[in-house]
């Protein structure tokens, strides 16, 4: 097919052209032994298991069950029910994910022990001397109100609590706010977070306490002697228990940048350019009723939508749309490179232990002291 060639026949082909670069299998994305593991600094590394059952407990009857992340994607389109009262999503008492009883991370002993892992485009997080007023324009801190404004704001940012977790809910994260805020071209890190041996945890667990935009005060979840609280977290990685604590909590970070380099599959990539190759990139206007609400898309970025969705077909459903979302073509964006990044990505989630095995090969970076080695 040469270059102004493609046509509405076409088009409709693209669907079958990109099951035949992704096949149909769904991928088993465990680490089965990662939980006896151990990195350098002696830190635990637990099983990564995108794909596990989740705990649900319903809030109007009490009942509580084991459900897979298909029966969850059901039960939020309202096709579900508790099997214990009928009850589906659309009640503010509905089920909701909770806490696994057996998640390891309730002992508290142990949470010190585990590795903890955030992503972010800061290439050096948690900042030292962070000022989140320090990118603002004149004109900008004059929209504020003034600097003793700013200033006011600035201490309310400083007061926010940082979040580690899951392996599956830093990756989950990241696909978020792709996804979420419009972060699409920015370049991610994957951080993983060693405590220091002396934290004290917060007693207990909380409901996920993050407002509206994802924010927790520190000082109303980590009260004085207190250094890390667990939560449940409902958005990434639902169901697990994420970290809130302050940056004098932590010892050691190790961080890579994400996608690693050269980590994608070389035959789906080779695939797809070929695939891209002749593919038109001249975006075609959008006509009838919704040329109004429809950004106009090329074939070539309609393709690379299509590929990306096949690949996002093989990952659990909570993660299919944002994946998708993260694999679109950018503008301008060269066919090889969105082939590397958008596989790259993918191996994030199907190959967890190249990624490990990245983060051992960092090197520690002081946050707050050294990690103790245990025996």
């Amino acid at each position: 097919m040469g270059p102004g060639r493609f046509g509405a026949a076409d088009a409709e082909g693209l669907d079958s052209f990109a099951e035949k670069i992704v096949p149909h299998q769904v991928v088993t994305l465990v680490i089965a032994n990662a939980a006896t593991e151990r990195t350098e600094n002696g830190a635990v590394e637990r099983r990564i298991d995108f794909s596990r059952e989740r705990r649900m407990l319903c809030g109007a009857c009490g009942h509580r069950w084991k459900v897979d992340l298909d029966w969850i994607d059901r039960w939020e389109q309202a096709t579900e029910m508790c099997p214990g009262c009928g009850m589906t999503c659309e009640h503010e008492d509905s089920p909701r994910v909770t806490v696994d009883p057996d998640d390891p991370a309730l002992d508290d002993d142990k949470v010190s022990r585990f590795s903890w892992y955030h992503t972010s485009t800061q290439p050096d997080w948690p900042t030292k001397d962070f000022d989140p007023a320090a990118l603002l324009t004149a004109e900008a801190r004059i929209a504020m109100g003034g600097d003793q404004r700013v200033a006011e704001w600035a201490a309310g940012q400083r007061a926010k609590a940082l979040h580690v977790g899951t392996y599956e809910a830093a990756v989950h994260n990241m696909l978020r706010r792709i996804d979420d805020q419009a972060e699409h071209g920015a370049q991610f890190y994957l951080y993983r977070v060693h405590l220091k041996p002396s934290v004290v945890v917060r007693e207990g667990w909380l409901v996920d306490p993050s407002n509206f935009v994802g924010d927790v005060v520190l000082g109303e979840v980590c009260p004085p002697g207190v250094d890390v609280a667990r939560y449940l977290n409902y958005h990434e990685d639902p169901g697990g228990l994420s970290l809130a604590l302050g940056r004098g909590a932590i010892a050691v970070v190790q961080q890579v940048a994400v996608p690693l380099t050269e980590a994608w599959d070389g035959g789906w990539v080779r695939d797809a350019v070929a695939a891209l190759a002749d593919i038109p990139d001249t975006v075609a206007p959008v006509t009838g009723g919704l040329s109004r609400f429809v950004r106009p898309s090329s074939p070539r970025a309609v393709l690379c939508r299509r590929l990306g969705a096949a690949l996002a077909g093989r990952l659990p459903v909570n993660l299919q749309g944002q994946f998708a979302s993260a694999a679109a073509l950018a503008e301008r964006e060269d066919p090889i490179l969105w082939a590397r990044r958008t596989s790259g990505l993918f191996e994030l989630i199907d190959d967890p232990g190249r990624v490990l095995a990245a983060l051992d090969e960092a090197q520690d970076r002081q946050v707050g002291g050294q990690v103790i080695p245990m025996p």
